[in-house]
């Protein structure tokens, strides 16, 4: 029986939750936003499609597609089956922005016309309670709304280094929106010092399965003091106490980072790639 492409919809819920389920920790973006935002997206908000490919009824891999390609993600799954469903979107999606393992990134950009400007190699670390190691700093704390202030500039900065662009001059209004809406919904946490903040992190994307941070930044006249370290260590003890598994995307150029986070006891799995474009 041939494969079938087919957007999905409240009626293919459990099984996408199921598919999703089957690796948790390369899947773990996806299970939050499925779990935050539902299958289906609410005409109030931004919108999103999830994509399926099925054999013999069953759903065998996904996308999530923001916009018309604004961000593009795709689950764990085989060659194959990402590029059947690529190959199936290219009429209607053009890739802006897309994460996820190497291999599948590679074969959307191929197939959904992604004119990228930037891109960047990173692998996937995760943890789980039993790995942490003995690495704690209190004085972390969520960001609260007085923060703002001195937080976008931080936010901007950490997108500069890592994205090489500069959010304020590119989205000027929707920048500061975004950073503020983190805040409100306390996904970011920060580290204050003589009046200055130091050190940021977000809960990009959290769910029953776990949690993935991102934005992870030092300020440079506060790095090589072990603030990083103590502060991953610190947020992951918190997380996961109520929940399974973090995920943090490093990237290859940051051996540095690499080396923080396995000094905290994450593991490093299978290579990613992060894309962004016209």
């Amino acid at each position: 029986m041939p494969h079938t492409i087919e957007q999905l919809g409240p009626k293919h819920l459990e099984a996408l939750k199921q598919l999703l389920a089957k690796d948790p920790t390369h899947n773990l973006y996806l299970l939050g936003v499925l779990e935050e935002f539902g299958i289906v997206c609410d005409p109030e908000r931004a919108p999103f499609a999830f994509h399926g490919r099925f054999l013999d009824g069953e759903l065998g891999a996904a996308i999530f597609v923001g916009g018309t390609g604004g961000l593009v993600i795709p689950s764990a799954g085989t060659l194959s089956a990402i590029t059947d469903l690529a190959r199936s979107l290219a009429p209607t999606v053009r890739l802006k922005s897309c994460i996820g393992e190497k291999l599948l990134v590679d074969v959307l950009v191929q197939h959904l016309n992604g004119q990228v400007k930037f891109s960047k190699l990173q692998r996937l670390y995760s943890v789980s309670a039993d790995d942490l190691g003995p690495f704690t700093n209190p004085l972390l704390r969520v960001a609260a709304e007085a923060d703002l202030e001195r937080l976008v500039p931080l936010a901007a900065a950490c997108v500069k280094e890592m994205h090489e662009r500069d959010p304020m001059a590119d989205d000027p209004e929707g920048f500061p929106v975004r950073v503020k809406q983190r805040v409100m919904t306390k996904r970011t946490y920060v580290l204050e010092e003589s009046g200055q903040l130091i050190f940021k992190l977000d809960v990009g994307s959290r769910s029953q399965f776990g949690a993935e941070l991102e934005g992870v930044f030092t300020t440079p006249a506060s790095r090589g003091k072990g603030v990083a370290t103590l502060c991953l260590g610190q947020i992951s003890r918190f997380l996961l106490s109520s929940l399974p598994r973090l995920t943090v995307r490093v990237d290859d150029s940051n051996s540095a980072f690499a080396s923080l986070a396995r000094k905290v006891g994450y593991v490093g799995s299978r290579a990613q790639r992060f894309v962004w474009g016209e």
